[in-house]
């Protein structure tokens, strides 16, 4: 059985939907809070501070994808999982947007436990990490400690999930790391979903991010992967 880590707001108006949920996280060893609305949402938020919201889009007093970004300003380091019955690729690249992941309904639960895993594996520390020194690559630094980024000693501010990507690219200096390798390393997806456009859509967003202080620094091997120049 999976080993949960941490607590989860799940933010789901349909009642029968919420408790399918929590019933599973729970029995993963998660601690659970469920929210019906967008109003108790934040109040749960604000009270609680979990690690993790799993948010529908459609609630009926609001827009989840409006509550996630709500979150997001209010807990920089709140990682944010939507569950969305829309799948066409700009509602998905809208979530993806301030998000670290989507999940798109009917679903299987199973799935959504091991994908909310994955999104906390990398978001929420195990243990009191040391004191490292940077890492660095070009005019890039990134304090593991801190999880903070500059670029030409500006602060660059990235999600969980856009640190991830960055950090593994570094990591790797400046060779071209397929894109099954990013999906399998930073998100932790055992087999390549198919179609998928995740790393696309992350590496457009460190692009906007890291380009707006500096000359193009993330390459493209067109049909491999990517690195850093």
């Amino acid at each position: 059985m999976t080993t949960g880590s941490g607590t989860v707001l799940v933010v789901e108006d349909e009642e029968s939907i919420a408790d399918v949920l929590t019933i599973a996280l729970r029995y993963h060893r998660f601690e659970v809070m469920t929210a019906g609305t967008v109003r108790d949402a934040l109040i749960l938020a604000e009270r609680t501070r979990p690690d993790a919201a799993l948010l529908d889009v459609m609630l009926p007093d609001g827009d989840g994808r409006a509550l996630g970004r709500e979150l997001r300003l209010r807990r920089p380091d709140l990682a944010l999982v939507f569950l969305t019955a829309r799948d066409a690729p700009a509602e998905i690249v809208g979530a993806l947007g301030y998000g670290d992941d989507y999940i798109t309904k009917p679903f299987d639960v199973d799935v959504v436990v091991a994908r909310l895993t994955a999104v906390l594996r990398r978001t929420l520390p195990t243990d009191v990490l040391p004191q490292r020194p940077p890492l660095r690559y070009g005019d890039l630094e990134l304090d593991e400690t801190t999880y903070s980024v500059r670029r030409a000693g500006r602060t660059v501010e990235l999600t969980p999930t856009e640190y991830a990507l960055l950090r593994f690219l570094v990591r790797n200096g400046g060779r071209i790391v397929p894109k099954d390798q990013l999906l399998r390393h930073v998100w932790q997806y055992e087999h390549t979903p198919p179609e998928s456009t995740v790393v696309e859509t992350y590496i457009s967003y460190l692009r906007r991010k890291l380009d707006a202080l500096g000359p193009p620094v993330i390459t493209t091997r067109r049909g491999v992967g990517y690195g850093l120049a």
